[in-house]
């Protein structure tokens, strides 16, 4: 089969370039273009195009071979044009197509498209929360901030893990003596300090202790938690506005996870120096060493529960203990408090256990 070929005349020049065809240009997906290709022919008056103003399609043997020579060599000089002409040819040719397509084969693609794209945005959607609900799930097990932190502690800064006071549990606090002492507020954790871990509902014994330390500093109460409130696993405060509604205090929002991060959301909240708050934890890996790092008061209280806490989370606290059991055995203390000189002045008996 002969190939044919295109001549395009330029509007800014008045010769004319030949473009060879190849065979298999002629083969559209589109029957009636390629039964009208053969008998194509427009003139220049007709059709005034971007690039070009006319298309021929003469026979293969209608030029000599010294035009032929010459049309090797502006293939060689311009081998790009060809490849431009041929693709806006292509393009040309699927326009067409589409606008003699059937209204009800174009109504038909372009139901298809929206469908298409909807059901990819839904995978999507999909992929990307389960991809956070597992990233949540591991990440309130397993403390990457924490980890580090204690590393740098373990090598050179063991004193930030050593808390200024050690209770069981809240009911041994003396909020009434800490007033008297200059503190004006109180910072604490949730899971194991105040609830069951990862609950939403107050440890019913601490009733009355958070009562009286509500009678004694007013709203200056608030819980800085690694799970409620933290921006990361709680985005929409959910969490945070549920707790605030079960024990009536104030769930502070921030970013950073303990031990990482500055004192910066308490201190605006409470509108005073962090050296005037306590900090109150179960971790001292983790909510010790953030309050000493900012100059908190730090009381270290045992954990409510460990029935419902995870094993890796369980294993890791008894390493934590251990190590500062250690360290307070070798004489080690915690840094020193301008407030409060004798940790033992503010610790009570509780009325009833």
């Amino acid at each position: 089969m002969q190939s044919a070929s295109v001549s395009a005349a330029l509007p800014s020049s008045s010769c004319h370039y030949c473009y060879p065809v190849p065979n298999r240009f002629l083969h559209f997906r589109n029957l009636h273009l390629k039964k009208n290709l053969n008998s194509l022919s427009l003139s220049r008056n007709q059709i005034h195009a971007k690039n070009f103003c006319s298309l021929t399609l003469p026979a293969a043997n209608s030029f000599s071979k010294e035009q032929e020579e010459n049309l090797r060599k502006d293939n060689k000089l311009h081998p790009d044009q060809n490849h431009t002409f041929l693709d806006q040819f292509y393009s040309s040719a699927d326009t067409n197509r589409l606008r003699n397509q059937d209204p009800e084969s174009q109504n038909q693609e372009q139901d298809e498209e929206p469908r298409y794209n909807k059901d990819k945005y839904w995978t999507v959607l999909c992929t990307n929360m389960w991809w956070s609900q597992l990233k949540a799930a591991l990440g309130q097990r397993i403390n990457v901030e924490g980890i580090v932190s204690s590393t740098v502690v373990f090598a050179k800064d063991r004193h930030l893990a050593l808390p200024h006071v050690t209770v069981p549990d809240i009911r041994y606090i003396d909020w009434a003596e800490l007033q008297r002492r200059g503190f004006k507020g109180v910072v604490f954790d949730k899971d194991n300090t105040l609830t069951a871990p990862y609950s939403l509902t107050l440890w019913g014994p601490l009733s009355s202790s958070i009562e009286q330390c509500k009678s004694v500093f007013g709203h200056d109460i608030a819980v800085f938690s690694n799970s409620a409130g933290l921006y990361e696993y709680d985005n929409d405060a959910s969490k945070a506005r549920k707790l605030e509604g079960k024990i009536g205090i104030k769930v502070i929002r921030h970013r950073v996870k303990k031990p990482a991060g500055t004192a910066e959301e308490i201190e605006k909240h409470f509108g005073c120096q962090s050296s005037q708050l306590i900090m109150v934890g179960d971790r001292p890996f983790t909510d010790i060493v953030y309050g000493n790092r900012n100059g908190f008061l730090t009381i270290l209280t045992e954990p409510l529960s460990l029935a419902e806490e995870p094993f890796i989370v369980r294993q890791v606290r008894k390493l934590e203990v251990t190590i500062v059991n250690c360290w307070f055995r070798r004489g080690l203390k915690p840094i020193s408090h301008n407030l409060l000189s004798d940790a033992m002045q503010c610790v009570k008996d509780p009325p009833s256990l």
